[in-house]
């Protein structure tokens, strides 16, 4: 027994340095050199922290350009997508009320025009980014309640779309929205 268990004590200490001791202070190095020193970037406007561009937040106003909805109404602890089939009637029944609310607000628009992002949650509930087809097909509203043309305001959305290497390009909603109620 004495031959197997100091071996196997060993080896379990070398493993616990490495997986506990090693890659946890490999993995805090790599968050305290990323932007925000690994607590996410805090956004900030006139000094007051507004949220984190990480983490989608709940715009509901119809001045605001919406985000993707949320299965858990954007709180980042509870971090979760539903569990609901594509053929669940409630969630059918959820993605069906989301279409009727879309096009209440953006009147003009049929529900074949709506991306899907804006009428499903995505897999966390906390995406911050919707595509730029998402936020083209909300100009027109928020242009009207803000009394401002929409070309600006088409414009405001093209310099906000950030270039994905890995997919397509989107828009930090956080931003963009941040952006918008910088034009006076």
């Amino acid at each position: 027994m004495k031959k197997y268990f100091i071996p196997a004590l060993r080896l379990t200490l070398v493993m616990f340095l490495l997986c506990c001791v090693v890659y946890f202070g490999l993995v805090y190095m790599i968050g305290k050199a990323a932007p925000g020193g690994g607590g996410g970037e805090k956004l900030m406007v006139n000094g007051k922290a507004v949220g984190y561009s990480r983490i989608g937040q709940k715009f509901t106003d119809d001045k605001y350009f919406w985000g993707r909805p949320s299965a858990v109404d954007y709180n980042a602890a509870g971090s979760a997508g539903s569990n609901k089939g594509p053929t669940n009637p409630d969630y059918l029944k959820t993605v069906q009320d989301r279409i009727d609310s879309f096009l209440i607000h953006n009147p003009g628009i049929t529900k074949e025009q709506i991306p899907a992002e804006m009428v499903t949650a995505s897999g966390s509930g906390l995406d911050p980014h919707i595509s730029p087809a998402s936020a083209y097909i909300q100009i027109t509203r928020v242009a009207k309640l803000r009394n401002i043309d929409e070309a600006s305001v088409k414009a405001l959305v093209e310099s906000q779309i950030e270039a994905n290497p890995v997919g397509p390009d989107v828009i930090n909603v956080l931003k963009l929205n941040i952006a918008l109620d910088a034009i006076k």
